[in-house]
């Protein structure tokens, strides 16, 4: 049987109109789920750094337990279960009455599912500062939090720059699992464009285009950000 080109299928309504709704829908999840997974997982990486043994293992068990439990498995437990988990009203209001609930389940899954992987990429970042910059600021007279806050976590997030920019890029793949649960992201549009018109090749292609264009993008950003970030003496190309 012979396949049928019809790269013009693209161009047409409202197949144009579905794949610009789900690239929006791709950057609308993943840029709000790296809101959520930049700050929560700064706040549980510098607590894995502190003296504190129970704020410590606190933050280890989250990264443990969301690093290791699958995304699609945690994405289904957070729009399926969770609900059911909650006070009555609670869970109704989830489930019928929370605006894009399909939207926001998928932003805050794959907010704290990255959020255990930055967290590892901070605590990295700063267990790689020499001790002796902490000792410094110790008999300078600093506070463990102005210690954080003045010395260790601005040289740790510059540090960390490449590793971030991967999970960066990660977050922006990742975000196809939301059509799972019903967020009709990029790869969900290719797939309802396959549906209704039989061109498997055309759609997936212009999906997998838009993916490359999206993190070749994110990457020019991030080396912008990596070379004006670098630090003589810690990060390879800057000495």
């Amino acid at each position: 049987m012979q396949y049928n080109w019809n790269w013009g299928v693209l161009w047409q309504e409202p197949y144009l109109g579905w794949l610009i709704s789900g690239v929006g829908w791709t950057l609308a999840v993943s840029l709000a789920a790296w809101v959520i997974a930049f700050a929560l997982g700064s706040v549980v990486g510098v607590a894995r750094t502190l003296p504190n043994r129970w704020i410590a293992g606190a933050a280890t068990v989250y990264v443990e337990l969301f690093r290791n439990i699958p995304l699609l498995v945690q994405l289904f437990l957070w729009y399926f279960v969770v609900p059911e988990l909650l006070p009555a009203e609670w869970g109704r209001w989830v489930k019928r009455d929370m605006p894009l609930p399909e939207y926001t389940t998928a932003v805050v899954g794959l907010g704290f599912y990255t959020a255990s992987r930055v967290a590892e990429q901070v605590r990295s970042g700063i267990q790689s500062i020499p001790r002796g910059q902490s000792m410094a600021g110790y008999a300078s007279g600093l506070s463990t939090a102005q210690l954080y806050r003045h010395i260790l976590l601005p040289v740790a997030y510059r540090l960390i720059v490449p590793p971030l920019t991967s999970e960066f890029l990660t977050i922006f793949k990742n975000s196809s699992l939301a059509l799972t649960i019903g967020v009709l992201e990029l790869t969900a549009q290719s797939r309802q464009i396959t549906e209704y018109t039989f061109q498997g090749f055309e759609a997936f292609t212009a999906a997998t285009v838009i993916y490359v264009v999206i993190t070749l993008t994110v990457t020019a950003g991030m080396t912008l950000v990596e070379r004006r970030a670098r630090m003589p003496g810690f990060i390879a190309g800057g000495r």
